[in-house]
């Protein structure tokens, strides 16, 4: 029997972060005067890296030192709000057992910054069940391209028509799509309809169990 493998995102897919992420983004950009609206947010900032947002929202281009002073910034900023109130969203740590039990292989692949993904990991004290985690440090091309899942399936030593990912935005969902994996939605961030087709949708992790990705994967 072939291995299988169950790679996450972090925000919006193991913890609800992104209430935070938006208290903390509001702060910064006051802090610089930069206008935004909910809407900017659920259109440019869910789901997608810090250079193109920082980008979008400052209307010029940010990259190079500039993007690393102003990332650690806003990072931290985040960090502080949320490391007193990190929570999975329901079940997922008996979902990540179950899987565990029955011999996947389990991944992260975020494209938050490194720093981010240790606060989350190891407040839930999962690492010792991660078969590899990756952080936006990790690849060259951000989601929607699938460099970070295609990395993770090679770095676990599984086939990516052998990956479940677990994707909660647009440009995450279509980069597990692009990888070859099937994906399952988490309606955390965004409606099935705001979402590329999916080949499963969970609100939480007690619609879903190991014997659901055994049958997507045709197992």
């Amino acid at each position: 029997m072939s291995q299988q493998c169950v790679i996450f995102d972090m925000d919006g897919v193991i913890c609800h972060t992104n209430p935070h992420h938006v208290k903390a983004f509001e702060a910064f950009f006051d802090n610089y005067k930069i206008p935004y609206t909910e809407q900017e947010f659920e259109d440019h900032m869910y789901g997608k890296h810090n250079g193109y947002i920082l980008t979008h929202f400052f209307k010029r281009t940010i990259a190079g030192e500039e993007l690393t002073k102003l990332e650690d910034e806003k990072e931290s900023m985040f960090r502080e709000i949320y490391k007193d109130k990190v929570e999975t969203i329901p079940h997922y740590l008996k979902f990540l057992e179950e899987l565990k039990s029955r011999n996947f292989k389990t991944a992260v692949a975020t494209s938050a910054p490194r720093a981010n993904l240790d606060l989350t990991i190891n407040a839930l004290q999962i690492e010792d069940k991660m078969n590899s985690m990756m952080s936006s440090e990790d690849v060259q091309h951000h989601k929607p391209n699938p460099e970070v899942y295609l990395k993770s399936a090679e770095r676990v030593g599984v086939s990516p028509s052998d990956c479940v990912v677990f994707e909660d935005s647009f440009s995450g969902v279509t980069a597990g799509l692009n990888a070859g994996m099937k994906v399952v939605g988490v309606l955390s961030t965004h409606t099935k309809e705001q979402l590329p087709p999916c080949d499963f949708y969970i609100n939480d992790y007690s619609e879903i169990n190991v014997d659901k990705v055994l049958e997507l994967l045709g197992k």
